[in-house]
């Protein structure tokens, strides 16, 4: 069992696990909590009544946060000619084709965004294997496979987050720092439930989001009464 340090078995003590919080009632209780010496991220967690082995009820996209998550992208482009150049001038980290591919295939990862241009598929898609269980593999659902690349940067370098349902029925995703004021978390959180209800696919049945929680990186979860 992996060891809990004493801040986060202090936090738990202040969560009651039984209990759904009111949003505004769950920020101010995560930003009370024992911070660490770092300005944590804020995650949520929305636990959805979907079968994410039917491809059907897959839930993927991306979506613009109206406050930000408080961190710029690392954006990397597969791209060639005018495409490419309208990609470094929206500041693109790396941009590439065939070599950028060679790069990721020989293990280099540092990035948290790709996006490639459609023409450039025939050489994405042989990165799969690796992009895709990172959750970085370009999809024209999230917006990461377009041929409006200047777009897709500037709107990813200024935080413009995707996210998609996991083996579990789950998405999670940023929605900013513990340093944004409890007004900004709660324009975050309240603007990502609502897009996510919104993409209910028409074959799930029954209780579509079936719980949500929200937690800090050091921090245990805090069920939302949603």
């Amino acid at each position: 069992m992996a060891h809990k340090s004493k801040r986060y078995q202090d936090s738990q003590k202040l969560i009651d696990k039984l209990r759904k919080y009111d949003i505004k009632e769950a920020i101010h209780l995560l930003k009370d909590l024992k911070k660490a010496k770092f300005d944590e991220t804020v995650e949520i967690a929305m636990k959805l009544g979907v079968d994410p082995k039917r491809s059907d009820q897959l839930v993927r996209g991306s979506i613009s946060l109206p406050k930000g998550i408080g961190k710029q992208l690392k954006v990397v482009v597969f791209a060639t000619g005018e495409k490419a150049e309208l990609a470094k001038k929206a500041g693109a980290d790396e941009v590439g084709a065939e070599d950028l591919a060679k790069k990721i295939e020989g293990g280099w990862a540092d990035f948290d965004v790709a996006i490639a241009s459609s023409d450039m598929m025939r050489i994405v898609g042989k990165l799969g294997r690796i992009l895709g269980p990172q959750g970085k593999m370009p999809s024209p659902k999230s917006g990461t496979v377009t041929d409006n690349i200047e777009t897709a940067v500037s709107e990813f370098k200024a935080g413009k987050i995707e996210y998609r349902t996991d083996a579990g029925g789950n998405v999670q995703a940023s929605v900013g720092r513990l340093s944004f004021s409890e007004g900004d978390l709660m324009d975050n959180i309240l603007a990502f439930i609502s897009h996510i209800t919104s993409l209910r696919p028409p074959t799930v049945k029954g209780t579509f989001v079936q719980k949500v929680f929200i937690s800090s990186t050091m921090s245990p979860s805090i069920r939302l009464a949603v």
